[in-house]
């Protein structure tokens, strides 16, 4: 049975949700499922934007033949080309023989990698600035290399004012039947996700984001909907979303907040490490974030950690060296290249305390524009009494450091 959504005048929603994938990539888990969009334009000409993931490639056969009738599908334009957009190509260039497909050089590149018969078809390689017609609907082709793909690009229907924007202004989380970003309380229940899905999967390229977001700029006026390949397109307050776009990924904090993030063997560390909450609290700092990251998957780690301006590291010695769980969070900061934060440490351990030595030569090698306070608290075992003024004297720290 098809299940489609108008999105504006001769553009409609034909993608898929999934509630049945538990990691997406095989890596990140996503508790509420995830949506694969793809678009079809019903012009003079007919025109899929992307296909969907192959879990889901029958609900995608089933909505555009409802759609098209007994009409061909006269072009595919592949914005990105990853398997969970592309993976359905195959399949559409079998049911429309005839279809012509619109992307990129590098692209068609990767079609062929994946083994699709793609040089059966007529093949139109478009790259920045290029335009094309479908009848009274033009659109502009522009390119988004490494968001997150070398591959990407977005195109822009001129005349209409939606934005096909791949996997840009993207984010976890089934549709279930609410298409726009306005039919749900956005702020309250999808920023999260919408957060974790950017700083995850795209984090790393926050420079090519801010390319473009730049080329974005200079035709914002006429963007009326942004078309993202996961989660709910845009039509209204579309500043809100590209605000926290622009902060993401210039990796400046969305609030001035704490999290604490604890690697505890049996319980004392992690006791250290609410104490300090609690006098974060007591000194009018409530906006604190407590995880284990034994128990707290990293994607959600570094998603806090793109959201707040301070963060705490509170970790056992192990083998003395970092708890493993901590020193694969730090890697994971690494790797998504975030800057500009204001770390503190605690360190624990019952005859060698290391970690907080380690994780603090981890902070000023390896990430970049980091600050380091001077206070750190140590622990041998446990937080004794003795320990009350160093604890004081870190909160302090903190608390100044926030301005």
């Amino acid at each position: 049975m098809y299940c489609v959504r108008n999105v504006t005048e001769d553009l409609y929603w034909v993608g898929a949700n999934d509630h049945r994938l538990h990691l997406f990539e095989n890596i990140h888990p996503i508790p509420r499922g995830v949506s694969y969009n793809a678009y079809l334009l019903l012009d003079e000409k007919t025109v899929l934007f992307d296909t969907v993931d192959w879990s889901v490639c029958r609900q995608l056969l089933e909505n555009l033949e409802h759609l098209l009738g007994e009409r061909p599908l006269d072009y595919l334009v592949i914005n990105h080309m990853e398997p969970d957009h592309g993976a359905s190509i195959e399949e559409i260039l079998l049911r429309w023989p005839e279809v012509k497909v619109i992307s990129t050089e590098k692209s068609f590149l990767f079609m062929r990698q994946f083994g699709f018969h793609v040089d059966d078809h007529e093949l139109i390689e478009v790259k920045e600035g290029d335009t094309f017609s479908f009848g009274k609907h033009n659109v502009t082709f522009v390119a988004a290399p490494m968001v997150h793909w070398p591959e990407a690009m977005v195109t822009f229907d001129t005349t209409n004012g939606v934005l096909f924007s791949a996997d840009a202004f993207g984010s976890f989380g089934a549709l279930d039947g609410k298409l726009f970003a306005d039919e749900v309380n956005f702020d309250r229940d999808w920023i999260d996700d919408a957060r974790r899905y950017l700083t995850n999967i795209v984090g790393k390229y926050g420079p090519h984001i801010q390319l473009l977001l730049k080329k974005a700029g200079g035709i914002l006026d006429q963007i009326k909907y942004i078309c993202p390949l996961h989660g709910p397109v845009w039509r209204k307050d579309l500043g809100y979303f590209i605000d926290k776009y622009d902060k993401w990924s210039r990796y400046e904090p969305e609030e001035q907040g704490v999290l604490i993030a604890y690697a505890s063997m049996y319980g004392n560390t992690e006791a250290a490490a609410q104490a300090l909450a609690t006098r974060l609290c007591e000194k009018g700092i409530t906006n604190v974030w407590v995880y284990d990251v034994s128990n707290t998957h990293v994607s959600y780690l570094v998603s806090e950690s793109f959201r707040l301006s301070h963060i705490v590291l509170a970790s056992v010695t192990y083998n003395l060296g970092i708890y493993p769980v901590m020193h694969d969070f730090l890697a994971h900061l690494k790797g998504l290249n975030l800057q500009h934060r204001t770390f503190a440490l605690m360190e624990n351990g019952s005859w060698a305390p290391k970690s907080g030595d380690l994780m603090q030569k981890f902070i000023e090698d390896e990430l970049k524009n980091m600050t380091v306070l001077g206070d750190r608290l140590s622990l041998a075992s446990a937080l004794r009494p003795d320990k009350a003024a160093e604890l004081e004297s870190l909160a302090d720290a903190i608390v100044e450091s926030m301005g």
